[in-house]
């Protein structure tokens, strides 16, 4: 039988990381671990405020839930996700974390990492792009010649935008991509997309709230620039909408309540040409490996968690020349230090 352990991590941000939505000053995440003859995964959970999770929250269900996550019968990960995802069917963060444990888990009993158990290549890991979040445009550029990167992310939405973007391309050629969280309404996108393109912005990232789905088929027809989905795609139902809608899709594993669904949503999303982005949500070293073994799959990747925060939850996990490092340690390939 599986034995089932968690903690509760709040690690500091660097810097204060703003978005449209909120402000954040530290990363509060539930941690697991599933051990099973002696053999022990680990996943992890961020707990994000505009999605209503806390840790507080994921720990309420695993204490009423224990006897029967741990009761399951372990033979493979995606047997075990369908069965959490019908026992814990309204807290996807929490069937997360417990799906990238038992990954990880997997992947041990099996004494081959991630990639290797899925086939695919090192070679074709994206780079990632490091975020800049919203705040003084002083305090970006300072931010920004800080970290010289291949590719930043902005994040934008609130009023300022197009004078943020021009001040931080003065110090850089590298390309941008923008992240507005929803924070736009139409006539604002449709105003702000070809002077951000003008400034060198390769894409936009959720330029409308999830609901403006009609505003966001008269954007997409007209706009200059591709059109990530990200609040816009949180569960696998919603890959064939955002086809119609964006060119192409963020997966993050927390929202989406797995690495197992989110195998199947780049399996869709290549059906429907659209491309795929693997995002975080601020993870430490034990998610963002779990993104890593993905990336050679996505077109590009936004997983700079370990880089914007101060502490970490593991070991092992790296990122060089912008790409973050594919171990040969059997499942994640991190060890976890906060257990």
């Amino acid at each position: 039988m599986l034995q089932l352990h968690y903690t509760h991590t709040d690690i500091p941000f660097q810097d204060p990381f703003t978005i449209s939505k909120a402000t954040k000053t530290t990363q509060p995440a539930l941690v697991v671990s599933l051990t099973y003859f002696g053999v022990t995964g680990y996943g992890e959970a961020p707990a994000i405020s505009y999605y209503n999770v806390t840790v507080e929250g994921m720990i309420q269900v695993i204490e009423a839930k224990k006897r029967f996550i741990e009761k399951f019968a372990f033979s493979d990960p995606e047997r075990y996700w369908h069965y959490l995802h019908h026992l814990l069917p309204a807290h996807p963060f929490l069937v997360a974390a417990l799906d990238m444990a038992a990954w990880d888990l997997f992947g041990k009993l099996r004494r081959k990492p991630l990639w290797q158990l899925w086939n695919l290549d090192p070679g074709q890991m994206p780079i990632t792009d490091y975020t800049i979040g919203i705040d003084t445009i002083d305090r970006m550029v300072e931010k920004l010649q800080a970290k010289p990167w291949p590719l930043y992310k902005i994040k934008v939405g609130t009023d300022g935008d197009i004078e943020r973007i021009q001040a931080l391309r003065q110090h850089t050629e590298a390309p941008f991509v923008v992240d507005a969280n929803g924070g736009w309404n139409l006539e604002e996108a449709q105003a702000k997309i070809p002077q951000l393109q003008s400034l060198g912005v390769q894409w936009v990232e959720q330029p409308l709230p999830r609901e403006a789905v009609e505003d966001m088929r008269l954007l997409k027809a007209a706009s200059a620039l591709p059109l990530i989905a990200d609040e816009s795609c949180v569960r696998e139902n919603e890959v064939a909408l955002c086809a119609e809608l964006f060119h192409g899709i963020n997966i993050k594993l927390t929202k989406c309540s797995g690495i197992t669904p989110a195998r199947r949503m780049i399996q869709e999303a290549r059906k429907l040409n659209l491309q795929v982005m693997l995002g975080c949500m601020n993870e430490a070293s034990i998610g963002s490996a779990a993104v890593a073994h993905l990336a050679p799959l996505a077109d590009w990747q936004d997983n700079d968690g370990t880089l914007l925060l101060a502490g970490d939850n593991a070991a092992g996990f790296t990122v060089e020349h912008a790409k973050p490092v594919l171990q040969d340690a059997p499942g994640l390939g991190v060890q976890p230090t906060v257990f």
